[in-house]
């Protein structure tokens, strides 16, 4: 994910702060050379890096350390109310108008930053919201597209209007408008053409389309992944066009995180949005305090919490609660998990969203081997019902069956049962280790806790 290299500069920086009363000038000096180096290395801007460290430094210099704080913590404190206020201060949603109005959203950005996905994405968060949303098919240079986007539309059950590519992209946009109001939809939102680089057709393209339709929020979809291009790509659109947010794709790739910290300062538009995956639910709120605690390796407790509210089905997490408490699991339950897991986005992932954790994908990638996993579950289905069910009918003869069934030797069938009953083991611990944080967290349990 975005940040892991400068999450864990970040924590380096941090553990070599010796624990003392007062902060004097040269001890911050010599941390925030460190977080300058860490910053920038994460292709952050320099003149954002430059009041960001000034901004600090102001703070930190002769800071009593409150109570229960050590010096380590009260810089990490300094710089996380900073970055909140770098990226935010507050999330902000995408305007739209009354229910029995239509608000029309215009995506723009260059042409592979996933402009067509993310029309989809935000389709599937404002129909979930309750809203009626029309997809509006206007980049008539590429069919590839108008299909895609139709493909989408029907796998979601939200219409996407077409008029083909040999209409003008604003006389689709006026005519897509009528069609909404007709039907009764509340929500435009018009996919644009995307270019390799900004030029006058383009934008001249954009205006014609804002001007036809008068368009209520023009969204920048930005790909993380280019880094301070991202930043100036978004200066320009915002000069020539005008825009009203962002939208930050693929920062669950392999990217600095540069322009996710330098893109608000620079422009003056708030992110609405951030891509995490290819999925159509792979697309979140964009939380500057939440996003702040994953770069400092704290965790995103909340953004996990709604994930599993969203995905995880209630009933079947009671059931494996109530089972905790008074037998021991067993081999279905664990493929239960597994799905459960999967919904959320996967181990590594909801892994990824623990304080501590947050930052080290790479170490997790390492651990959490997905073709192991998918190994486990060949050797659970290679099972009869009644082993599922009861473990401890696995003599080494049913081992055998089992290992030839699932294409694996007799001594990983042993490998995973044992591993399997240390994570039992470790399970029914878990609910005494977790009940103070899970009523902390508005008494929501994850399964098993």
């Amino acid at each position: 994910m975005a940040f892991e290299s400068l999450t864990e500069k970040l924590q380096n920086v941090f553990r070599k702060i010796k624990s003392r009363g007062k902060l004097t000038e040269v001890d911050v000096r010599n941390v925030l050379k460190e977080i300058k180096m860490a910053l920038l290395e994460a292709d952050v801007n320099f003149m954002v890096v430059k009041q960001f460290i000034n901004s600090v430094q102001k703070q930190a210099v002769g800071q009593k350390i409150m109570n229960g704080l050590n010096s380590g913590h009260m810089v990490i404190k300094i710089v996380n109310e900073e970055l909140v206020k770098l990226m935010g201060p507050d999330a902000v949603e995408i305007a739209l108008k009354k229910e029995n109005e239509i608000t029309v959203i215009m995506l723009v950005g260059l042409q592979g930053v996933g402009k067509t996905m993310t029309a989809a994405k935000i389709s599937e968060k404002l129909k979930n919201k309750g809203r009626r949303p029309l997809l509006v098919a206007c980049d008539v240079y590429r069919p590839a597209a108008i299909k895609q986007l139709q493909l989408i539309g029907e796998k979601q059950g939200i219409e996407v209007f077409t008029m083909g590519d040999k209409i003008k992209p604003m006389d689709i946009a006026e005519t897509a408008v009528e069609y909404a109001r007709s039907q009764g939809m509340n929500v435009v939102i018009v996919d644009t053409a995307g270019r390799l680089h900004i030029d006058e057709k383009m934008i001249e393209e954009l205006i014609f389309i804002r001007e036809t339709v008068h368009v209520d929020q023009s969204i920048l979809v930005v790909d993380a992944m280019t880094g301070q291009d991202a930043v100036n790509v978004a200066k320009i659109f915002d000069q020539k066009v005008g825009i009203d947010g962002i939208i930050l794709t693929k920062l669950d790739g392999d990217t600095r995180g540069g322009a996710a910290l330098s893109i608000k300062t620079i422009c003056g538009k708030p992110i609405f949005y951030v891509g995490m995956g290819e999925k159509l639910s792979d697309l979140e709120q964009f939380y500057p305090d939440r996003m702040a605690s994953r770069i400092l390796g704290r965790g995103d407790m909340m953004s996990l919490i709604e994930k599993a509210q969203i995905n995880l089905d209630k009933s079947t997490v009671k059931k494996m609660e109530q089972k905790m408490k008074k037998t021991r699991l067993d081999f279905d339950d664990y493929l239960e998990t597994m799905n459960q897991m999967k919904k959320m986005g996967g181990i590594v992932n909801v892994l990824g969203m623990m304080p501590g954790l947050s930052g080290k994908m790479r170490d997790l990638e390492s651990i959490v081997d997905e073709k192991a996993l998918a190994k486990k579950e060949a050797i659970i289905y290679s099972m009869t019902p009644e082993e599922r069910s009861n473990p401890d009918l696995l003599n080494f003869s049913r081992k055998k069956r089992i290992a030839n069934g699932a294409g694996v030797t007799v001594v990983e069938v042993n490998r995973f049962v044992k591993q399997f009953e240390q994570t039992c083991e470790m399970m029914k611990k878990m609910p005494g280790i977790m009940k103070g944080k899970a009523e902390k967290l508005g008494g929501f349990k994850f399964p098993f806790w």
